[in-house]
C-alpha cells in the first residue's frame, strides 16, 4: 500500500525479505474475499451480492450490508484506479435513500424483524474498495453531504490481505468540533450535573483526538465513534459514571475493579468487548492507552 512496506524475518540468517504487494488479477476476486469475511474486514453484516436496482435504474450494487450501528452500506470495488467509483457509488446511494422500504425487507429477510425495524436512515453509506485513488477522489468525497470511506487494498504472498483507509467523511453527521462538544454537553445535561457534562466532552474531546477519520454516529442508546468500524461506544451517563465499550480484548488487559470489565457474552448497548467506567477526568486520562489501542484496531 501508499508507503507501507511489508517484511518477512528469517531468524535464522537474521535477514529480511520484502513481501512485494499485488493487486487482484480480477476485481471479482477482492469482492468474493470481502463478501465473505466482511463483518471482520468492514463491520459490516452481508446482506447481498450483485443487487439489481430494477429495469428503470439499469444497474448492480456490487455489495449491500448494514452496519454495527444500523446504518445502509453500499460497497463498491474496483480492482485499480477508476475515476468513477465514486460517482457509480453516489448514483446507487441516491437508489438506495428511493427505496428504503424494499431494503428493509431484505434486511428482515437476512437479519431478522429487530434489525430491518432498526435501521439508520441518518446515516447510509457508500464504500469504495479499489487499488488506489487519485487526490482528485480524495477531494472529491470531502465536497459531498455523504458518509463515504475511500479504501485501498493490496495481496501479499498467497495469504496476506491489506486495507488502508485512504479517507473518511461522515457526510450530513459531520459537524464543527466546538458544536459537538456543545451537543454532548447538552445530552450529558438532560440526565446529570455539570460534572457529567464535563466529563463527556473529556471523552469526546479525547476521543476524536486520537487521529484523522473518526466519525461519530448517533443512536437513541448510545453515541458510536468510527473509523472504518466502530472503536467506541459511549452511553448515555449514569448517575456517577459514564460507560464506554470499546473494541479491545479484554483477555489483553489487566482489569480493574470499578475501571475496567470483561463484558464478551453480556448484553449492552453500543459494541465492544471491554467496558471502561469513567467517574473523573482521571479515569479518560488513565483510560487513553485502551482508547488508542481500539482506534489502532478499527
Amino acid at each position: 500500500m501508499s508507503g507501507l512496506k511489508l517484511f518477512r524475518t528469517d531468524t535464522t540468517n537474521s535477514g529480511v525479505t520484502e513481501v512485494m504487494p499485488r493487486l487482484a488479477e480480477v476485481e471479482a476476486d477482492v469482492q468474493d474475499l470481502i463478501e465473505a469475511h466482511m463483518e471482520t474486514l468492514l463491520g459490516v453484516r452481508f446482506l447481498a451480492s450483485e443487487y439489481g436496482t430494477g429495469p428503470v435504474h439499469g444497474g448492480r450494487i456490487d455489495s449491500l450490508g448494514l452496519d454495527e450501528n444500523g446504518a445502509p452500506v453500499i460497497v463498491e470495488y474496483k480492482r485499480g484506479v477508476d475515476a468513477g467509483v465514486i460517482n457509480q457509488g453516489l448514483f446507487y446511494l441516491a437508489w438506495l435513500m428511493d427505496h428504503r422500504a424494499e431494503f428493509e425487507h431484505l434486511v428482515r429477510d437476512r437479519l431478522g424483524v429487530t434489525a430491518a425495524s432498526q435501521v439508520l436512515w441518518s446515516g447510509p453509506r457508500l464504500i469504495c474498495i479499489a487499488g488506489d485513488f487519485t487526490r482528485y477522489d480524495v477531494h472529491a468525497v470531502r465536497e459531498h453531504r455523504r458518509s463515504i470511506d475511500l479504501v485501498r487494498y493490496r495481496l501479499f504472498a498467497s495469504d496476506l490481505f491489506g486495507l488502508e483507509t485512504v479517507a473518511s467523511v461522515s457526510g450530513g453527521m459531520q459537524v464543527a468540533r466546538r458544536a459537538r462538544r456543545r451537543a454532548v454537553a447538552r445530552a450529558a445535561a438532560d440526565v446529570q450535573g455539570a460534572s457529567m457534562v464535563e466529563l463527556a466532552s473529556a471523552v469526546d474531546e479525547a476521543l476524536f483526538g486520537l487521529g484523522d477519520g473518526v466519525n461519530r454516529v448517533e443512536r437513541k442508546t448510545y453515541r458510536a465513534y468510527q473509523r472504518l468500524r466502530n472503536f467506541a461506544c459511549l452511553c448515555p451517563p449514569q448517575r456517577s459514571k459514564l460507560l464506554v465499550y470499546l473494541k479491545v480484548d479484554p483477555q489483553d488487559v489487566d482489569l480493574v475493579p470499578g475501571f475496567t470489565r470483561d463484558v464478551s457474552g453480556l448484553g449492552h448497548h453500543g459494541t465492544g468487548d471491554l467496558e471502561v467506567q469513567l467517574r473523573t477526568r482521571r479515569d479518560v486520562e488513565r483510560a487513553q492507552d485502551l482508547f488508542r489501542a481500539s482506534y489502532a484496531a478499527a
